[in-house]
């Protein structure tokens, strides 16, 4: 099993970056991952955004639809896209602390 070591932390990663535990995220964890996505610094949409998926993903066990996404959050796709230049898939899931959703390549 792969690791990254982030600003001092030490992460159990798949392949593709995401933890391979997502019991052990929070808001620092999410700090760290978000740096990985070309994102420096996470202000008050990313969060946003993170905290819907995290909250989604406990309720619902999965990721949800980009268009539930958007239409829930009131973001469009391409402000997303502009918060998380990785996407909402494999950027924001993965900062979230989401499993690598289905589909996502």
């Amino acid at each position: 099993m792969p690791t990254i070591e982030l600003n001092g932390h030490t992460y159990a990663v798949d392949e593709d970056g995401f933890l391979e535990d997502p019991t052990i995220w929070d808001d620092q964890v999410a700090v760290d991952l978000a740096t990985t996505e070309g994102v420096s610094a996470l202000g008050e949409k990313h969060w946003k955004l993170v905290h819907y998926l995290r909250n989604y993903y406990l309720q619902f066990g999965i990721a949800p639809m980009i268009r539930k996404l958007c239409k829930e959050t009131g973001f469009k796709l391409n402000e997303v896209y502009e918060l998380f230049p990785s996407g909402p898939a494999k950027g924001a899931c993965k900062v979230a602390g989401l499993p690598k959703p289905t589909g996502c390549v």
